[in-house]
């Protein structure tokens, strides 16, 4: 948990201090286990989509530890730390959910939950949070209906999600506490839905891996990280980006209100430049080299861990303008690393750029003078997950 004092001694994200970019360089875990850290966006992009490097060794008898608390990230049935056909396999029973086009389907729905949201926080007294009215209660909204999780209880859901992206929060003997009662709903829910099919995502993938024969402890592990993959990122995110637009990005805020492209536009780089995670607990996406390989000029050993850090890829001098001089309203002509590359490419990608752009760009129209009721210093930051972000912020207009 933070404290106001610990709050303080924080930097805002977009601020935070990332590895230089070079060649691939030794360091090692908080678990005290080597890993190369690969900084470079060609040799980033390289190691994530070479299938010398996957997920699935790294649960190998003989792998080194990678943290020092258990999470949802080192579950053997997740979708993560699969590779291969078994990999493809799984990803298929809900990739289709996840294509622009199916996105795009959502989009009067998504921008009609926009509008409610900002109807409720123009009508609470100043300064409001933002936090609790908007950048929270709008991911959760859209995956309780993707889902069909509507009537769900979403503060036992938020604790679940805490320990399941914990990042040194809580012992191990919490986080599998928490992770077996996050299991046991998700596998009811599944047997709910097998029982009673609806026209939500979970009944589809129930018929979907019934069909395909997946085990129900992957089924039930694929539900869960969707759960908390579907609102604990795009809300991370969406808070981090306030935060730099009240504050150090002011001047753009006017720009985000001219039209849904720009807003759109914005989000990428946006994204591109503001961190979810300052890299404490993993330095970067984890992955070992089954076989030797080599990577910006250097040779990685067969069976040595790899740490992929997209965000110091995502700001390479060499393909990316620095952050400081990056104009929030020119198109990439590159794409950016922010949500992987490879087999493991981000299935919620287009769900995260679809809610981002319509929050940013109504909020901007609706609240055109809103302002700042918190400085970078006084930010109450939620602490100890994988990710980091803004656990209230007040403002008025």
């Amino acid at each position: 948990m933070s404290t106001d004092s610990t709050a303080r001694t924080l930097r805002p994200m977009h601020r935070i201090p990332l590895p230089e970019n070079g060649p691939p360089r030794l360091t090692s875990l908080a678990t005290g286990t080597p890993v190369w850290l690969v900084t470079r966006y060609s040799d980033v992009r390289q190691v994530l989509m070479d299938p010398r490097f996957d997920r699935k060794s790294l649960r190998d008898e003989d792998a080194p530890p990678l943290l020092l608390v258990p999470n949802l990230l080192d579950s053997p049935d997740g979708l993560l730390n699969q590779d291969g056909p078994p990999h493809q396999l799984l990803r298929g029973t809900v990739q289709r959910a996840f294509t622009p086009r199916a996105i795009a389907r959502w989009r009067p729905w998504t921008a009609s939950v926009v509008e409610t949201l900002l109807d409720d926080l123009a009508r609470q007294p100043q300064p409001a949070d933002v936090v609790e009215a908007f950048t929270r209660r709008l991911p959760v909204s859209v995956i309780s209906r993707l889902m069909g999780l509507e009537h769900a209880d979403w503060e036992r859901i938020r604790d679940w999600a805490d320990h399941a992206l914990s990042g040194g929060a809580h012992t191990a003997e919490e986080v599998g506490a928490a992770m077996r009662e996050f299991g046991l709903f998700c596998a009811e829910l599944i047997a709910e839905r097998r029982k009673e099919p609806g026209e939500d995502l979970v009944s589809a993938l129930v018929v979907a891996g019934d069909g395909l024969g997946i085990e129900e402890p992957r089924l039930v592990v694929l539900v869960l990280g969707l759960v908390v993959a579907g609102h604990e990122t795009t809300m991370t995110a969406l808070g981090n980006i306030v935060v730099h637009l009240l504050t150090d990005g002011r001047h753009a805020w006017p720009g985000l209100a001219e039209s849904q492209e720009a807003a759109e536009t914005a989000v990428e780089q946006l994204l591109r430049t503001i961190p979810l995670s300052e890299g404490r607990v993993l330095p970067g996406l984890i992955r070992r080299a089954v076989e030797e390989a080599e990577v910006g000029g250097v040779t990685i050993p067969a069976g040595a861990v790899v740490a992929v850090q997209t965000n110091a890829a995502n700001r390479d001098p060499d393909v990316f303008p620095r952050p400081e001089e990056t104009d929030l309203f020119a198109p990439l002509t590159t794409p950016s690393v922010v949500f992987g590359a490879g087999p493991h490419h981000c299935l919620g990608a287009w769900l995260a750029r679809l809610e981002l752009g319509l929050a940013l760009h109504r909020l901007a129209v609706r609240f055109p003078g809103l302002r700042a009721e918190f400085t970078s210093e006084t930010i109450d930051w939620r602490e100890g997950q994988m990710t980091r972000g803004p656990r209230r912020l007040p403002v008025s207009w």
